[in-house]
């Protein structure tokens, strides 16, 4: 019985999967009504206009990032080491974020709009994200080849 390899392992699918999320939310960002006071959309800010979904704060430049790290995402996906590697530091840096999140909140130094729902989607999103990465990837790369060790 002949096994093949699989064209994709795991990991790259969970990074494939987190890429098209970013995607779609960074798209839903743009579209009023899924976009709730979508009028008070602003391009770029720290006080909190529109919200995604009527919960989540959003500015242009908030779903410019999404489209941004999904796109990224996507060009990561093709190989397993570049997946794992997205996954892993896109958590970190999403962790990263609901730390500031937490410390700065509404304060000049925040750069976008954020409220308490976004901090802890940061916080759920950074956590999955580095689960799958670590969980998904296994012990060893295996798209490298092992070398055979003659007996």
């Amino acid at each position: 019985m002949k096994t093949t390899t699989p064209r994709y392992m795991a990991v790259q699918g969970a990074a494939l999967l987190t890429a098209c999320v970013f995607l779609t939310v960074g798209l839903l960002g743009f579209i009023p009504g899924v976009t709730t006071d979508y009028g008070l959309l602003q391009w770029a800010g720290h006080q909190p206009g529109a919200k995604l979904f009527g919960v989540f704060a959003v500015s242009g430049v908030h779903n410019v990032v999404h489209l941004a790290f999904g796109g990224v995402g996507l060009m990561l996906t093709r190989t397993y080491a570049a997946a794992r590697a997205y996954l892993l530091g896109g958590g970190l840096a999403y962790l990263a974020l609901w730390m500031a999140g937490i410390f700065i909140d509404q304060s000049r130094a925040n750069f976008g709009p954020v409220n308490g729902a976004d901090h802890w989607l940061h916080f759920g999103l950074g956590a999955a994200m580095v689960v799958l990465g670590l969980t998904l990837a296994g012990q060893r790369d295996p798209t490298k080849r092992r070398r055979k060790i003659d007996a």
